[in-house]
Order: structure tokens, then sequence, then C-alpha cells
């Protein structure tokens, strides 16, 4: 095990990890922005409900993908720390991929994480408060 190789990994993906934090602040802002055309365009109708659920799953499966390398971050801290000892291999530096295929989920599992992530409280508040917002004017109007 060189921890250098494994520093550098853990920098590797703590950037990417911040990146995809922007990315996912990009998608709500995106959404907002949707809403809003539309709303002042008085050209809200449920096609635009269905975007904006469309870009609360996007969002959710942005989400899924930052855990998977939240996970490899925690364990890669654990190393460079001397906290936890390798298994498996695990230990060596630039195993992301082959260390996430080791327990991939089946393509049930993966909608379960995706449906997990949505239902958080930091992902679904924005969209579920755009959804009520475009819900209420559609179907109150």
């Amino acid at each position: 095990m060189v921890k250098s190789d494994l520093a550098s990994e853990w920098c590797l993906l703590q950037n990417q990890f911040d990146s995809y934090e922007k990315y996912s602040l990009l998608i709500k802002l995106v959404s907002v922005v949707v809403l809003s055309a539309v709303f002042f365009s008085n050209r809200l109708s449920v096609v635009v409900l269905f975007l904006l659920l469309i870009l609360w799953l996007q969002d959710a499966i942005w989400k899924t993908f930052q855990s998977r390398i939240e996970n490899r971050l925690l364990q890669l801290e654990g190393y460079l720390s001397n906290k936890q000892t390798p298994e498996d291999g695990d230990s060596r530096a630039y195993q992301f991929n082959s260390v996430y295929s080791k327990s991939r989920p089946s393509t049930i599992g993966l909608i379960h994480e995706y449906l997990h992530q949505a239902i958080r409280p930091t992902i679904a508040f924005p969209h579920v408060a755009l959804l009520l917002m475009a819900g209420s004017v559609l179907f109150v109007s």
C-alpha cells in the first residue's frame, strides 16, 4: 500500500465529489428557471410537472453517483488515517470501479438507490416545493 497513491486518489475523488454537488445545485436551479419561465409565460401544463419530476429524478441519480464516490472517499480516509485495515485489495489506489463493481446492486437495487436518494430532504425539498407550486397554480386555477 503506497499512501501517496491513496492520497492522490483521495484528492481526485474529493474534487469530483465537490463537482457533483455543484451540478446537483445546477439541476435544482434549472428546475426553478423552468417553472419560472412557464409560469410567467402563462404556459403551465401537466407536461411541466412531468419535466419537473424528471429533473428531480435526474438530481437523485446524480446524488447516487456522488454517494458512490463518498463511500470510496471514506474508505480511503480510513486507510490514510490507519484506522481501517485493508480488505480484499480495496486499499490499492485507483480501484474505484473495481471496488464498486463488487457491491453493484441489481437493476431493482439501482432503482431503489435512486428513489432513496430522491426522498432525502436536501434533494426532495426544492423539487417538492416546485411541484406543489406548479400543481397549485395548474389545478386551482
